[in-house]
């Protein structure tokens, strides 16, 4: 146990990690050493941020909340902080379950934790992050909460309403980033497309863009967690007339078969859903989209199932991922359908789909080998440099792996040939 340090475990999705960050910073400047995602508990007092999304997040929250607190009864820990998105589900039954932990946070009040070491809050801090990214990355959240009403979800129910941050807010933030060598902005939001909505009565995402890629230093901006209905086109000139606007879209469709996408709430229908992707990809030549679909909604039959097969065959998406339905209480689900998929058959659905995503995927990385792209190089290890393409955001996506023909410097970027590829990685040399 080390004196005055704080170990801070991220739990989830990027948007928790913004948070840590920003604790982080504060607890920086009180004082402390701040380790992030530590392997083995080090500091006397430790804060982690959950998720709360689906099962197995929830699971794996609760599992570590309950290493630290054992932990803390071998006295290896001071103090024990829950923060995030489960603690502000469940922050009572979590409370009378576990009375190791000395207190439990929302998503919204963490900042509290500071008070509560006796130590002092820097306003002028608060958005400012100690970021856990390597240096040349940030992730830029640009709102809070959702104003969808997806049968299955229950971010609502945890983040509340809808709530755009002003977009001069957001750029002050990037100038800050930029100043600190940040080059790659990662933008994110429970529903990006949505932003502004409340704030500014019409939707705002393209002119935030366009004004972001409009400050000096920003190389690279990626677009995260698109909603489809409603999609702000405008978003795709400014895609296709800025460089330093990634040829790249995150948009989640769940599903494409008409009885399910009205099972789920997702005010679509599969044409429009057709037509918006065909739009894409005729406004933005050469756009990379990743999307995320679901096995085993209540009601999913084998010919739902066969359909987003062949939608999928057919649409050739260059970036998927898929998860098995999991059913939350207090959702729409949870008071109008039962749960009446077996687990065994979304892990089949699951399995099927994934087996048919990575032949697509290798099928559209082996027509890049021979191509030179912009990489830049995010780490390096005994054999090569590893980097990305606009095409690929951090975590979720493949990597461009470089010989070391050449010195390369981290965080710098390079123009790169490709060499050979596999279903998620490519292999290729610096450009001489």
């Amino acid at each position: 146990m080390i004196k005055n340090k704080i170990d801070v475990v991220t739990l989830g999705c990027s948007k928790n990690l913004v948070d840590s960050e920003r604790l982080m910073r504060q607890l920086l400047a009180n004082g402390y050493t701040v380790e992030h995602d530590p392997e083995v508990a080090e500091g006397e007092i430790a804060i982690i941020n959950t998720c709360g999304f689906i099962g197995d997040a929830k699971e794996e929250s609760v599992n570590m909340i309950l290493s630290f607190a054992e932990a803390k009864t071998r006295n290896k820990l001071k103090k024990l902080y829950v923060m995030g998105c489960l603690s502000e589900r469940y922050r009572q039954e979590l409370a009378a379950e576990i009375p190791e932990v000395d207190r439990f946070y929302g998503k919204f009040d963490w900042n509290a934790v500071i008070s509560d070491l006796g130590k002092s809050y820097y306003k002028e801090l608060a958005y400012d992050r100690s970021l856990s990214t390597p240096p040349h990355y940030a992730y830029v959240k640009i709102s809070e909460g959702c104003d969808r009403t997806c049968s299955y979800c229950s971010i609502p129910l945890i983040t509340g309403k809808y709530k755009s941050r002003p977009m001069e807010e957001i750029e002050e933030e990037i100038r800050h980033l930029v100043s600190r060598g940040v080059k790659e902005f990662q933008f994110i939001a429970q529903d990006l497309t949505y932003y502004g909505l409340d704030l500014y009565r019409s939707m705002k995402l393209p002119e935030l863009i366009e004004r972001v890629s409009d400050i000096k230093g920003v190389e690279w901006i990626r677009l995260h967690y698109a909603y489809p209905a409603h999609f702000p086109t405008d978003l795709l000139r400014v895609m296709r007339e800025r460089n330093n606007v990634c040829s790249y879209l995150d948009i989640a469709l769940q599903h494409i078969s008409d009885p399910m996408l009205k099972t789920m709430r997702r005010n679509i229908t599969k044409q429009q859903t057709i037509d918006l992707i065909q739009r894409f990809r005729d406004e933005v030549p050469g756009i990379h989209l990743r999307t995320t679909m679901m096995v085993g909604h209540p009601g999913e039959t084998e010919a739902d199932f066969e359909e987003l097969l062949d939608f999928v065959r057919e649409t050739r998406f260059e970036r998927l991922g898929a998860f098995p339905y999991s059913h939350e209480e207090d959702t729409y689900n949870d008071k109008h359908y039962t749960d009446d998929v077996p687990a065994a058959v979304k892990q089949e659905r699951m399995d099927r789909l994934m087996e048919v995503q990575e032949e697509i995927a290798l099928t559209l990385n082996e027509a890049k080998v021979g191509k030179t792209l912009k990489v830049i190089v995010d780490r390096e290890d005994e054999e090569f440099y590893i980097g990305r393409t606009e095409f690929d955001s951090p975590e979720v996506d493949g990597e461009v792996l470089i010989d070391k023909k050449k010195e390369l410097t981290v965080g710098h970027f390079y123009d790169v040939k490709i060499q050979s590829a596999q279903p998620f990685d490519l292999f290729g040399s610096p450009v001489a």
